[in-house]
């Protein structure tokens, strides 16, 4: 028995490969690996249309709001909340998408709970039955 581990779409014999399996890597996510890019990533407090938006909070806030870069891409299965938006949401990202110029995207897990509901629009979470 062979050591090797067979790629997708290895695991069939050449000649029948592409019938037994034409979309071999179908839904495989062969982004870039490394640093997260909210790490060190520009804060809201450093978006200027951001900053006059999100008035009702504090600059040390904002400065824990970490905004990605044009460009990156977002995990798959991740929360994400577009503040460029009119009225912001949630959205789960797909392993196709990243952060399109023009949105000012944050990362659920990138940002404490309570500033998270608080960007969400949940102000008192007791209350309203939201998870913590």
């Amino acid at each position: 028995m062979s050591d090797k581990v067979p790629r997708p779409g290895e695991q069939h014999p050449e000649q029948w490969r592409r019938d037994l399996n034409p979309d071999a890597m179908a839904g495989a996510n062969l982004g870039r690996s490394g640093p997260h890019p909210e790490e060190d990533a520009r804060t809201a407090y450093d978006h200027k249309d951001l900053h006059r938006a999100l008035n009702r909070f504090r600059d040390d806030e904002l400065k824990q709001i970490p905004v990605l870069p044009a460009g990156a891409r977002l995990e798959q299965g991740a929360t994400y909340i577009d503040l460029a938006g009119e009225k912001p949401r949630e959205f789960t990202a797909t392993g196709d998408m990243e952060a399109e110029r023009g949105r000012c995207l944050v990362l659920k897990s990138a940002v404490d709970s309570t500033l998270w509901n608080r960007l969400i629009g949940v102000e008192n979470p007791e209350r309203t039955g939201a998870p913590r």
